[in-house]
Parts: structure tokens; C-alpha cells; sequence
């Protein structure tokens, strides 16, 4: 939430340095006793969005402020309007919680709003990765004067975000007549807030296995990844594949019990290499019993996406990196096709997967050494755990190679015992 503290390593994210969330406050008009403004929530995140059931904003006043009219959301409080005669306020709360309204509400004073609070992530989708709304505040006896709201905070849907205080910045500016005249609010006002995983897990949510076409072991997700399950409680952390059991469990956050124990994870399997070309199967299986993941994406880290590449099954872009060599590709579903990574039932689990097809860098390419492995993964911004480097599958040892040359040494023993006996025997 806004109120909790980050330290600064842990809300910054080195493949996306620049990712944030800004809420941005535009003072528009003064009224008799307020002002009119509009907020906008803009995700400057790459692949980090915003899903079901939505972003919450809050704020508190500073001084006796009321939202008379708003458009475009609704404040899930009226709180105390005693006070007040005809009109009554929309919302008489000093901390008010903001909602966006639900897709398809008919409400087009406000310019973009109507998303059930779902917000895209900047690189996939950037017309739908910001939200705004009216408000028309008040209360404050006509002195033509606003207050910075203090304390922001932002739930997206649940915790991790902190925000910054409301800062001056410089007016925001739009453009009028056709793009000849620009017209400037009175005064504009911003706030920046950045995720932490650690502020909003517990525990990670994704792991990572791997496997080859040229090693028949798999590297599964590490022993408890994103926990452990509970020795003293069949049902505490997780349910076994009992159908009675899966139907009539009510907790929210049950998983399928496995020894990674995460709700998503993410398979990297190294199928073919050609003479041009090598092939990569990605899988993301969802073992979460009651979670749909909708709008999901996988990010990857590998060298391998410096060349040109075809993705059969899903979406995909390469990111730019300032700070790292190797390259950065974003994976996410086809619309209608497989943009929801559904729960897992008592049948199977819900999965989507692709390949991918690289070109290859002969001068770097290699299957020694893990290299045809991803350096790091995210599944919806979030880390996945990695397997440790030498738990991934290797390349055969050269057993072949010693056969052969002890066959060819056994030949030539054999050969020189054959000769001797000849030569013995002419004698």
C-alpha cells in the first residue's frame, strides 16, 4: 500500500528502470468554493499491469475539502455529510477511496475512464495503460486557493505500491483548435509510485524448470520455491488432485500441492538445433486451483534475442536495456486465443505454450555451459525463482568419444595380436 516503505534496491527493477506509476492531479477550472480537476493514472511500467478487479486510489485532504461531482469513478465512501443540506456531496470523506467504474459504463465527460480499473502494461498495450477522471471539489470558501492531498496511496488490485507525496510540476498542457492553440491548466500536481515484490508477497509466486532435446534429465523448479507445505495439515497450503476435495475447497490461495508449491511456472525446453537456427518450446502452467490470469506475459532474458526470431503461439517485442547485454523479449497471449491463463481444475492444469524460433549468432551461440538457458524470467513483473546453475541439463560428457577411442584401441591390440600370430606362424 501507499502508507508502506520500500527500501530503494527493492522497488527498482533493473530491466525496467524507468517503470513507475504515475498519478497525475490537473486543477482546470476554479469554482465558488473549489475547484474542478482531473486525475489520470498513467502505468509507465513495461510489463507490469494492472488486472482484476482493478486499481484503488486514495487520498487525504488537508484542509475541510468534499467532492461535490465526480465522473469517470465513484468514491467507495460518502462518509459524513451531516453537515450539508441540497446538494449533498458525493463524498464527505477527509481520506477517500477512489474506484474506477466498471467496462462499459456509459460516462464519456471524463475522457478515458470505464475500465473496471484494468490497466495495460506500457510496452504491450499504451492506449490502454492509463485512466482518468472529474472531480469537482469544494468546501473550501471561494478563496480560489487548492491544497495538495497528502498521504497517496494505490492498491493495484492488492499491496506492494508506494507512493510519493503530490510535487508541483509543470502544467500540463493540451492542444486545441485542430493542434493550433495549447491550452494550460491552472496548476498540476504528481506523484510517483513503484512496486515492490517483497512488500506484496510473501513468498515468490513463479518458478522455472528446464530441459533438452540432447539431455533426457529435467531440471524441475526448486524444492519449495514459493514455500513449503505444511507436514501437520492436508489442506492448510495446498490439496492433491482429489476431485471432491478441489470442488468444495474455499480458500482463495490454494494451490496444487508440488515440491516448487508455486501457482505459476514457467517451462524453458531447448527442442532442436539446425545448422541456422535453434527452436525453444515455452510452456506457463497455472497451478492455481481458483485464479484465472488474465492478460498475462512472460518476460525473458537471454542473448539469444540480439537475433531476429518468429514466435508461433504468442505476442512478443524486445525490449530495450540500458544497463545489460543480453536482450530482453516480452511474451503475451493472442487476443480471444490464449490471453487468459486459466486455473487449474481436477482434470489438468491450465497452460499456454509457444515456440520460438531463434536465428543464430555463430560467433556466440553454444549449448555448453547452460547458455541456451534464461539468465533471469518474470511472469507478470514478477521474478520467477531460477534453478541453480548446476542442477541444468548438460551437454553429453564425451562417453561417446572415450568408446570410441577404446574400440579403436581394442581394434588395434587386435590387429597387432593377429600380425604376431601370422608372422609366428610363417616362421
Amino acid at each position: 500500500m501507499g502508507l508502506a516503505k520500500c527500501l530503494e534496491n527493492d522497488c527498482f527493477d533493473p530491466l525496467d528502470p524507468n517503470g513507475n506509476i504515475t498519478i497525475i492531479f490537473d486543477i482546470h477550472k476554479w469554482t465558488d468554493d473549489g475547484y474542478q480537476a482531473r486525475v489520470t493514472i498513467q502505468n509507465y511500467y513495461q510489463y507490469r499491469h494492472i488486472e482484476k478487479p482493478g486499481w484503488q486510489l486514495g487520498w487525504t485532504w488537508t484542509m475541510r475539502e468534499v467532492i461535490w461531482e465526480i465522473s469517470g469513478a465513484y468514491a467507495a465512501q460518502q462518509g459524513n455529510c451531516s453537515n450539508f443540506k441540497d446538494p449533498i456531496p458525493h463524498s464527505c470523506k477527509r481520506d477517500p477511496n477512489i474506484l474506477d467504474l466498471p467496462q462499459g459504463t456509459p460516462d464519456n465527460k471524463s475522457g478515458n475512464c470505464c475500465h473496471g480499473g484494468l490497466l495495460a502494461a506500457w510496452a504491450i498495450e499504451p492506449p490502454m495503460s492509463y485512466s482518468s477522471f472529474d472531480i469537482k471539489v469544494g468546501n473550501l470558501g471561494g478563496i480560489f486557493s487548492a491544497y495538495k492531498p497528502a498521504n497517496v496511496t494505490l492498491m493495484a488490485p492488492g499491496p506492494g505500491y508506494t507512493c510519493g507525496p503530490f510535487l508541483d510540476a509543470d502544467p500540463t498542457v493540451s492542444s486545441d483548435v485542430g493542434g493550433r492553440r495549447e491550452i494550460q491548466v491552472f496548476r498540476t500536481w504528481k506523484s510517483t509510485c513503484t512496486y515492490s515484490s517483497f512488500l506484496a508477497n510473501k513468498a515468490p509466486v513463479c518458478c522455472v524448470s528446464l530441459s533438452t532435446f540432447y539431455n533426457p534429465d529435467i531440471t524441475p523448479c526448486a524444492q519449495c520455491s514459493c514455500g513449503c507445505r505444511e507436514a501437520d495439515s492436508a489442506t492448510s497450503t495446498c490439496i492433491d488432485e482429489d476431485t471432491e476435495l478441489v470442488q468444495s475447497i474455499s480458500n482463495l490461495n490454494m494451490v496444487k500441492c508440488t515440491d516448487h508449491m508455486c501457482p505459476v511456472r514457467v517451462h524453458w525446453h531447448v527442442k532442436n538445433n539446425y545448422k541456422g537456427q535453434w527452436r525453444v518450446k515455452l510452456t506457463i502452467s497455472n497451478y492455481h486451483y481458483w485464479r484465472n490470469f488474465s492478460d498475462w506475459n512472460v518476460l525473458v532474458q537471454h542473448p539469444g534475442f540480439g537475433q531476429s526470431s518468429i514466435v508461433y503461439s504468442f505476442n512478443s517485442t524486445v525490449l530495450s536495456t540500458a544497463s545489460y547485454a543480453d536482450e530482453v523479449a516480452l511474451f503475451w497471449g493472442l487476443p480471444n486465443y490464449n490471453d487468459a491463463l486459466l486455473r487449474a481444475d481436477d482434470k489438468q492444469l491450465g497452460s499456454v505454450t509457444t515456440e520460438i524460433l531463434i536465428n543464430k549468432d555463430l560467433h556466440s551461440f553454444t549449448l555448453r555451459n547452460g547458455w541456451a538457458f534464461p539468465r533471469r524470467i518474470y511472469f507478470n513483473g514478477e521474478n520467477c525463482e531460477m534453478p541453480l546453475p548446476d542442477t541444468f541439463p548438460m551437454l553429453p560428457n564425451g562417453s561417446y568419444s572415450r568408446k570410441t577411442n577404446g574400440s579403436l584401441s581394442l581394434f588395434l591390440l587386435l590387429l597387432l595380436y593377429i600380425t604376431i600370430s601370422t608372422l609366428h606362424n610363417w616362421q
